[in-house]
């Protein structure tokens, strides 16, 4: 979307914006200095989106993400599954009579950024509703400002963003999840480490953002229901390499597991901790560990470490997921889906509210939060099957029901074994 930033040559996912289907390779964007080819893209790139916006005839849907920036990784794979739905629902006649189009806005892991991106997007494009963003500081910023607009968001992989709390505090309440909840994953943390494990001395490790801080204090008060508390918690900042001494300190208290509520990249942060000090600890994180941004960068002390999933493409079975993830390896030229909750979570996100706006029979925004918070059909999705996932009063889809655990093996996310 030119409105943020889209025209400038130096981008490094303009090219991947650019290329056609089947040729995009999400894993290497281009870098160096802009050249006469990277301005000829851009100049592309933007003059498509531009006329997709003066398109009458396109019913427009917001996808907010980062798409530069640390978290990069994880926007380009919501933006991809996002435009994959998209694709799917125009080639079965689109919706409402209209080709239904995904506008992109790069939130660039940025609060600020989040909140210009959806007055841009609802005042400039023409959006009818929203999907994302990625991270929780931004889906807070985001989630209010297009709450005060009264226009339906499904946030569709941030966890922590306050949703079922808004009815009280901010009524009527727009905001709706697709992703498993903070309070969720907390829950599981614990409930693994200290009833599956039976672990007692729980250290709590966090990055130092709305993410990492609201799940430390989640599970600090879960631990207390167990009378129990962290032997030792400590944050890491963002963008911290190596976090040696925090896991020094978690060693030094006597924790017999580490539970990691952290972002991709502080969550690698601790694994070379870990490696530096040769302490091989069980580690319990979060759904963000399955970034690449984790997986690749653990190493091998962060190899076993268990996440909570909506979805695992090592472990996809329904024939849905099967096809989910042949689909999106081949349009997007990538061996892999990463993070699969990410791509697979928007996808639903946006095949869901295709099927609000076709019940709706309207894209007036009240009308298609009504259809959300009732949908009538069964909705068979690359994380789960759907039947009403959202209501009136509840607007979290996610259930315990539709998160397994996974392990990080060779670098990749697994089905952890049964027990």
């Amino acid at each position: 979307m030119c409105a943020h930033g889209a025209c400038g040559p130096t981008r490094a996912y303009l090219a991947l914006l650019a290329a056609p289907p089947g040729t995009r390779d999400t894993a290497a964007p281009p870098v160096g200095p802009p050249t006469e080819v990277h301005t000829m893209i851009a100049l592309h790139a933007c003059l498509a989106l531009l006329a997709s916006a003066a398109d009458p005839a396109a019913v427009k849907l917001g996808g907010i993400y980062p798409l530069t920036g640390s978290y990069a990784a994880t926007g380009v794979a919501m933006r991809n599954g996002a435009h994959l739905a998209a694709d799917e629902i125009n080639a079965a006649g689109g919706v409402l009579g209209k080709k239904l189009v995904v506008v992109d806005a790069d939130d660039a892991s940025k609060p600020e950024q989040g909140a210009q991106a959806v007055k841009d997007l609802l005042d400039k494009e023409g959006a009818v509703a929203l999907i994302g963003p990625a991270n929780t500081g931004v889906a807070a910023a985001v989630a209010k400002a297009a709450n005060d607009r009264r226009v339906p968001i499904v946030v569709s992989n941030a966890v922590g963003n306050k949703v079922n709390e808004l009815f009280q505090e901010a009524p009527p309440n727009y905001v709706f999840r697709l992703a498993a909840s903070e309070a969720l994953q907390a829950q599981m943390m614990v409930t693994e480490a200290c009833a599956a494990r039976g672990r007692r001395k729980p250290a709590i490790l966090h990055d130092e953002t709305a993410h990492g801080n609201g799940g430390r204090a989640k599970l600090e008060a879960l631990l207390k229901e167990r009378q129990l508390a962290p032997v030792y918690q400590g944050g890491v900042k963002a963008g911290e390499q190596e976090a040696t001494a925090q896991v020094q300190a978690a060693r030094a208290a006597g924790a017999d597991v580490i539970l990691l509520f952290a972002l991709a990249r502080e969550g690698a942060a601790v694994t070379r901790g870990l490696e530096k000090l040769g302490w091989k600890a069980e580690v319990i994180g979060t759904s963000s560990l399955s970034s690449s941004d984790f997986t690749k960068a653990a190493g091998p002390f962060g190899e076993g470490t268990s996440l909570p999933q909506t979805v695992i493409e090592a472990g996809a079975t329904q024939p849905v997921q099967v096809k989910f993830f042949e689909s999106y390896r081949k349009t997007y030229a990538t061996a892999a889906v990463e993070p699969a909750p990410g791509a697979a979570q928007s996808y639903d996100a946006v095949h869901l509210l295709a099927r609000a706006l076709k019940q709706a029979g309207t894209t007036a925004p009240d009308k298609v939060k009504a259809a959300l918070e009732n949908l009538k059909d069964t909705y068979d999705g690359a994380t789960a099957e759907y039947f009403q996932p959202w209501s009136a009063d509840d607007h979290e889809a996610v259930t315990p029901a539709a998160v397994v655990w996974g392990v990080l093996h060779d670098g990749k996310v697994a089905p952890a074994p049964s027990r």
